[in-house]
Formats: C-alpha cells, sequence, structure tokens
C-alpha cells in the first residue's frame, strides 16, 4: 500500500492535530468501555469511578508516548487489555492489593521474558490453536458480564427492554458496518456510544443518568488513591500469569500485523522494545491500580483508511488523554454512556474478537489445513473454558481459596486445556506465532 506519511514522517501541525484527534477519540473510547466495567467491579462510590478512568487515560498517554520514542516505534495505540478484565473478575473477593500486585508481578514478567529473549521459546507454545482459543475465549468468558451490562438492574429500565434496545443497537452497528467506508468505519463504535446514548435517554426518560459528575472538582490530582499496601495471593497470581502469557501474544501480533502492513524494518528489535514497555507500563499500572495496557490491534484499519502511518500523529492524542485525565468532571461526563450501550458495543467488540480467533483457527498453518483433531483442541477447551465463565457463585466459592481464581477463571482452564490437548493430540501445529 502506498502511504501519505510514512512511519518516522513529519506531518504538518494542523493534519496532526486532526489525525492525532481521531486516534484519542477511539482510543477513549476503548478506555471508557472497559474502564466503567472495572469501575463497577471495584467501587460502590460513583466519584471512585470517575478517578479509575482518570489514571487509565493518564497511564494510557505515558505509555502511548514511551511506545512511540523509545518502544516500538510504529503508528500502534495501546489501551485496557480485555483479557486482563477476565483475570479481575475471576479474583473477586480477594481484595484490589492481590489483583493489582498480580498485575505489577505479571508486567515484570513478560519484561524479562523480553529481555532475555525467553520469548521466543514462550511464543512457540501459542501455535495457531492455541492463539485461536485464546481469542475465542476472550470474548465468550465476558459474556456472563456482558450479559449483566445489557440487562442493566438497576437502570430504572425495564430488563426486556433493556435487551430489546441492546439487540438492536448491535444488528444496527453489523449494518453500519456493512455499509460505511474509510474512517466513518474505524471510528463506528465512537458515534454508536454517542448516538446510543442520546436516543436510550430520549426514549427511556426514567432511565437514571449518572449526574456525579456534576458534583466531581474540575480540576484534581489522582495520585493519592494508589495501591501502597502489596498483597500476594498465590492462586490470583497464577491466574494472572496466564493472562499475561496471552496479553504477551496480543502485544506480539498487533505489532506484527502493522509491521508488515508497513513493511517496518528490524522488527525484532521493535517486537523486544515494545513487548518490554508493555511490560513496565503493567507494572506501573498495578502500582496505580488500574487494568494494565497492551497494544490494540485495530491500528492497522485506521492506518489504511487514513492513508497516515506517522507514528508522531499519535501525539496530540496522548495529550489530550494526558490533560484529560485531570479533569474529573469532564471524565465522568464523557463515562456516563448507559451500562446497555457498553453492553452492546463491547459484545460488538468481543463478534470482532470471535471472527480473529475462527480465522486463525480455519487457516491453519503451512496449509496444513483445518483437521478434526484441530476441533477437538479448540472444541474442548472453549467448552470447558465456557462452562467455567456460567458457574453458579456458590460452585466457585466451594472451591478451596487457593485454586478459586485458577479452577474459577474460564480463561485460564480453556487455555490450559488447549496447551495440554495441543501436545496430547500432537495435530502438527506446533510452529508458533512467527
Amino acid at each position: 500500500m502506498q502511504f501519505q506519511y510514512g512511519i518516522d514522517s513529519r506531518v504538518p501541525f494542523l493534519k496532526s492535530v486532526l489525525f492525532g484527534l481521531q486516534w484519542a477519540a477511539i482510543l477513549i473510547s476503548s478506555i471508557v468501555i472497559l474502564g466503567k466495567v472495572m469501575g463497577v467491579l471495584h467501587f460502590d462510590d460513583p466519584l471512585c469511578r470517575i478517578v479509575y478512568l482518570q489514571k487509565l487515560l493518564f497511564l494510557s498517554a505515558g505509555t502511548l508516548v514511551c511506545q512511540v520514542f523509545w518502544g516500538h516505534r510504529l503508528p500502534v495505540v495501546p489501551g485496557p487489555a480485555t483479557v486482563l478484565l477476565i483475570g479481575v473478575m475471576a479474583s473477586q473477593g480477594f481484595g484490589m492489593p492481590a489483583v493489582y500486585t498480580s498485575v505489577m508481578i505479571g508486567g515484570a514478567f513478560i519484561a524479562v521474558l523480553a529481555i532475555t529473549g525467553l520469548f521466543g521459546h514462550v511464543q512457540k507454545l501459542f501455535t495457531a490453536n492455541v492463539v485461536a482459543v485464546v481469542l475465542l475465549l476472550i470474548a465468550f468468558t465476558l459474556a456472563p458480564a456482558i450479559m449483566g451490562m445489557i440487562i442493566g438492574q438497576g437502570s430504572g429500565v425495564d430488563p426486556f427492554l433493556n435487551v430489546c434496545f441492546a439487540f438492536a443497537l448491535l444488528f444496527l452497528m453489523f449494518g453500519c458496518y456493512r455499509l460505511l467506508q474509510g474512517i466513518w468505519k474505524s471510528t463506528l463504535m465512537i458515534w454508536a456510544m454517542v448516538a446510543a446514548s442520546i436516543v436510550y435517554f430520549f426514549v427511556f426518560p426514567a432511565a437514571q443518568l449518572d449526574r456525579l459528575f456534576l458534583k466531581a472538582p474540575w480540576f484534581s490530582g489522582f495520585f493519592q488513591q494508589m495501591i501502597v499496601d502489596p498483597s500476594i495471593q498465590p492462586g490470583v497470581l497464577m491466574s494472572f500469569i496466564f493472562c499475561f502469557l496471552a496479553l504477551s501474544v496480543n502485544d506480539l501480533g498487533s505489532m506484527q500485523a502493522v509491521g508488515e502492513l508497513l513493511e517496518a524494518g528490524d522488527m525484532t528489535g521493535r517486537i523486544k522494545r515494545g513487548v518490554l514497555l508493555t511490560g513496565l507500563a503493567n507494572v506501573a499500572s498495578g502500582f496505580l491500580g488500574v487494568i494494565g495496557p497492551v497494544n490494540y490491534s485495530l491500528s492497522p484499519g485506521v492506518i489504511a483508511s487514513t492513508g497516515c502511518a506517522s507514528r508522531f500523529t499519535l501525539l496530540p492524542a496522548a495529550v489530550v488523554m494526558g490533560a484529560l485525565a485531570f479533569f474529573p468532571a469532564a471524565t465522568g461526563f464523557i463515562g456516563s454512556v448507559p451500562s446497555v450501550v457498553i453492553g452492546a458495543v463491547l459484545a460488538y467488540i468481543m463478534a470482532s474478537q470471535v471472527a480473529a480467533g475462527l480465522a486463525i483457527a480455519f487457516s491453519g498453518e503451512k496449509g496444513a489445513g483445518f483437521t478434526f483433531e484441530n476441533g477437538l483442541v479448540i472444541g474442548l477447551s472453549v467448552l470447558l473454558g465456557n462452562m467455567v465463565a456460567f458457574f453458579p457463585s456458590h460452585a466457585i466459592n466451594a472451591m478451596p481459596p487457593f485454586l478459586r481464581p485458577i479452577l474459577g477463571n474460564g480463561f485460564v482452564v480453556g487455555v490450559a486445556c488447549a496447551l495440554i490437548l495441543e501436545r496430547v493430540l500432537a495435530t502438527g501445529n506446533h510452529d508458533g506465532i512467527n
């Protein structure tokens, strides 16, 4: 492909700002989606949820700047990792210190893998079948959380009407995806969230709009709410190690996709630095008490639609997010999107995740194609992971506390099953992700 601006091109100021605002809008929408889910999991106080969003914005902005100048140096944007959300959900009841201590250790773990070169050996475990299982499980094990957001208990609207609204929005988004082109398709999530929120409050006047952002200060810091009392829970830590292995593969895939699109040089060095910085950013996120970042795979679509591959256009996006992080009222206003809309948009995102998993599963490696044994590895792993994700709370609580974050985590169970079956069934699909 031919691009108007290459990786290291300096873009005129006005154009750079416009491109940066587009990147900022895409990243902020992703931060709002995952940040709202995490805020509800952790806090009853809505003002604390606003602080959580502030810290996510600050961390994403800092990570973006570091990646552009010292990391992979590619036009790839980092944002909150969905796979870590699964680890947090499975670790409820162990406390935030245990969760975010595990995030710090997990970040340090993949940073060490990148520095020592051991990441290449771990990479070989993630064959096409295992990567397909990872992508599918991220979507399926989030289904209970998505279901809860769509039902919208406590929203002031009948759950049946919420479900109807969410399904209508979901199918409308897929219709727009089919019809739209270029930048409109790339920014579909943003327009869907804005338009759907307005329509939702107009159609359902009884809906309870979160107006607490009006009570939030206009300008404020947030560093007083960092996690300062580390706590290690072995079961929680083991659960997050699985999540971080999947995160590192996701990180690798995102960088490779953009590197191949742009024919960037020194991809080995870029990937090593990129994974290292992702690990360090997750250490920082654990210290701040928020979910850690990963490089997003949506970047190639945005680059292709705009024709701009300059990494420097990401800097205005970092400035916008970094500035917004210190304005609680503005952050709270952006985060006032109804949970029903968040659930529908998250379902749309997870459908793309399923599509990516199926594409990898059926592509095979080196012409091997899809065999019955491949189907067994993927099928049983996804089935077990999905079953665990829907275990009732009393079944999870009956497990020994040490094993609860592991055996009660559908993602961990499914990935562990895939890693074992891939060796037992010897499908011949062992080349890993190159």
